[in-house]
């Protein structure tokens, strides 16, 4: 009933997963990661204590083979199961059960595995994995699992049709004012299109609650101060920072005041235009 992947970013900083089906809400039962730990999908029938049970294991140091070993032996129910895992050192593991629905069946690789069951066929495995491997590298982890789902939709994707989608990133420090590590946390829990829905809301995420790079702050002068606190009053805002508080832009401005993120200073001069 569902098609997922589970890596780590080329640069061992990142974990997630990315999960679609014909299901409400797949984003609850299905993925799980924790940073500095590894990351796991749970689907089919799906045991959903395997994501606390899988993080413990692998915690506690066993590679990700170790850990469905250990899930798979202690469950009466393994033969219905189907579960990708990915390790600290990007070690991966996928079980498919032999009562599984078809088509079922998965592919692991470097830093990867890919899962899916009741799909069109294998082509929509095939297509995630082709997906991953051309993504470049060195773009951000939720990118990379989404393209990916993109394109295992694109190849006929859950048999049964579309409901939800989700994405979950870790990295440490990555969460909301640095002091978690949740990257990304986004579901479309029932939507006829959830894949391009959860991609509306990625770019909303990047907005805001992604921390400006160095390139992207503009330092402010004593004149752009002033322009801001304008602009901010203009909007019905008693200054500048309860505009950026309101409007929910503290992760793209500095504490200070110091720097405003190039792409808000935009958006709050386009109000005024």
């Amino acid at each position: 009933m569902t098609f997922s992947i589970v890596a780590r970013s080329a640069d061992g900083r990142s974990w997630g997963v990315a999960v679609a089906s014909k299901f409400l809400a797949v984003g609850s039962p299905v993925p799980a990661a924790v940073a500095g730990v590894g990351a796991i999908a749970t689907q089919a029938d799906a045991n959903v204590a395997y994501k606390g049970q899988a993080l413990a294991h692998l915690d506690d140091g066993a590679t990700a083979s170790v850990a469905l070993q250990r899930l798979l032996e202690d469950d009466e129910g393994r033969d219905h199961r189907q579960v990708g895992i990915v390790d600290v050192d990007g070690g991966a593991a996928s079980h498919t059960g032999p009562a599984c629905l078809d088509w079922a069946g998965g592919v692991t690789g470097d830093g990867y595995a890919i899962q899916g069951n009741i799909l069109t066929g294998e082509e929509v495995v095939q297509a995630i994995q082709a997906a991953w491997l051309a993504s470049p590298e060195d773009a951000p982890l939720a990118r990379r699992l989404l393209a990916a789902l993109v394109a295992g939709d694109e190849a006929g994707g859950d048999s049964r049709g579309r409901q939800s989608a989700a994405v979950l990133v870790v990295e440490d420090g990555a969460g909301y004012g640095g002091l978690d590590d949740i990257a990304v946390d986004l579901r479309v829990d029932d939507h006829e299109q959830p894949i391009p829905e959860l991609t509306r809301l990625l770019d909303l995420s990047d907005l805001y609650l992604t921390a400006s790079t160095e390139d992207e702050k503009v330092p402010v002068t004593p004149e752009l101060e002033a322009e801001l606190e304008e602009l901010a009053r203009a909007a019905g805002a008693r200054d500048f920072p309860a505009w950026v508080g309101t409007q929910n832009y503290e992760m793209r401005v500095a504490a200070d005041g110091s720097w405003i993120d190039r792409k808000v200073l935009e958006i709050i001069r386009a109000a005024r235009a």
